[in-house]
């Protein structure tokens, strides 16, 4: 009866906050809500007003794992997939156009999930109801969920309006905001949360974001900038928790709360993840499967990521690889949590620093962490006196074969190193330059006369 009531009080809460971004956003207005006095009355209350931005992550849109997911529609976006759906059939050919609803979910579901947190944190400041500890770790939320959403945004999109409070007439026809001050807002929420949160899991499993969740996003932030000292500095930082993180076995980094795990999104009821049930084929795909070269071009022989995280079914219609790194398609016994940061992409992101600042040593034992996981020669080892320029070039190899079918960063990875024309246009006969960024959807142009397209568009 307990967990019933707080499914409708959590329910009750997101009904309220998003209301806030209704005229924003044209979302439907509830039917009923609760008062923010209500919500904010006491811990449990405000603390299912966080908790309920991950409930509606898992459900569906670009956090959920599922088919209109940042890890579905950017792996499209880049070489990572075949595509046997018609819904998704722009973002496979990049022949995207601003009326595409999954662009419009793309851009909307994180705006709506800002102005939520921006709600959140009005009612914690005019709250007096909040004990010390519980405000300190739900404000740190916040400015993490906020940092998180703005990450996507500007690297979906590029320049976007930066809202920063709860009145939508205060903000509603706010410009784009360039790229710099975009990351500088990340930044400073990210500070703030690494500042308010604990290395602690406050509800015993890795499902809420915790000072090292902040930490290593702040790593992945600097890289992107090109800030190589701060990208190691806070990779190191997590790294350095070995009593929270490890690298585990690759059959076990994605069960819930493995030790790999920084970050990851509770699935929906009765349910695994969404990335399993969506990759793992059991009939004739529908969606996507993996391209059909992918395992055979990507991986070194003897790679155990090969044979470990890509599964095959064939039928009459043909073979089909996909991505297994998930093992579970649907049950209601619940194995699996989506998996957002791991310590793996620490490694990754610490040893590109660590190159780009010609510490090739100390870049190369990080590869090879991941290296020796899947049963390769280590690189200080079969290449001893490696260049900069090849260091570099293994680390991209290894960003692809390590995160695939994650998040999108294969499509991120090869826009940021400028490789997309190079890799993009030969397999795609459409490939624009204009195309690694989304076109805003046509809903916010048309509503905000300030807010310009992209080029291309």
């Amino acid at each position: 009866m307990k967990n019933i009531k707080l499914i409708y009080l959590i329910a009750g809460v997101i009904i309220y906050l998003q209301t806030s971004c209704k005229k924003f956003l044209d979302i439907d207005a509830p039917k009923n809500s609760l008062s923010s006095a209500q919500i904010f009355k006491n811990d449990e209350t405000a603390t299912s007003a966080v908790t309920g931005i991950y409930s509606d992550m898992a459900n569906s849109g670009y956090a959920s794992g599922g088919n209109a997911s940042i890890t579905s529609l950017c792996g499209m976006s880049a070489d990572e997939f075949e595509n046997y759906n018609f819904g998704l059939v722009e973002f496979y050919e990049n022949t995207l156009h601003a009326q595409n609803t999954s662009i419009y979910s793309l851009y909307a579901l994180p705006y709506t999930h800002i102005y939520t947190v921006n709600a959140i944190l009005d009612g914690l400041s005019a709250s007096k109801g909040i004990s010390p500890p519980v405000r300190s770790q739900l404000e740190g939320e916040a400015h993490f969920i906020r940092a998180f959403c703005y990450f996507y945004l500007v690297n979906l999109f590029g320049p976007v309006p930066l809202q920063l409070n709860s009145d939508y007439r205060e903000s509603r026809n706010h410009p784009r905001a360039p790229e710099a001050a975009v990351y500088q807002q990340i930044i400073a929420d990210l500070e703030t949360a690494e500042r308010l949160l604990t290395d602690t899991y406050v509800s015993g499993e890795r499902v809420r974001p915790n000072r090292a969740a902040s930490q290593a996003l702040l790593a992945r932030t600097y890289l992107y900038l090109k800030d190589w000292q701060n990208a190691e500095k806070y990779a190191s930082l997590v790294i350095g928790k070995t009593g929270i993180y490890d690298l585990v076995g690759l059959d076990e980094i994605f069960i819930k709360n493995s030790r790999e795990t920084i970050w990851s999104i509770f699935p929906s009821a009765n349910t695994n993840s969404q990335d399993g049930n969506l990759f793992i084929l059991q009939a004739t795909p529908d969606y996507v499967s993996l391209r059909k070269n992918f395992a055979s071009t990507a991986f070194e022989p003897n790679d155990k990521r090969k044979t470990a995280w890509i599964g095959n079914y064939i039928d009459q219609t043909g073979s089909y690889d996909f991505p297994y790194k998930y093992k579970v398609k649907s049950s209601t016994t619940i194995s699996e949590y989506s998996v957002v940061f791991r310590l793996a992409e620490q490694y990754l992101i610490r040893a590109e620093a660590r190159a780009m600042q010609n510490k090739l040593t100390e870049s190369a034992s990080d590869l090879d962490q991941l290296r020796r996981r899947a049963g390769l020669l280590p690189i200080q080892t079969s290449h001893p006196d490696i260049s900069q320029i090849q260091l570099l070039n293994a680390m991209q190899h290894e960003r692809q074969t390590e995160l695939f079918a994650e998040w999108g960063h294969r499509w991120f990875d090869l826009k940021r190193s400028g490789l997309s024309t190079a890799i993009l246009s030969p397999i795609k006969s459409d490939w624009k330059a204009t195309d690694i960024l989304y076109p805003i959807p046509v809903e916010e142009t048309s509503r905000n006369h300030q807010i310009t397209q992209n080029d291309g568009y």
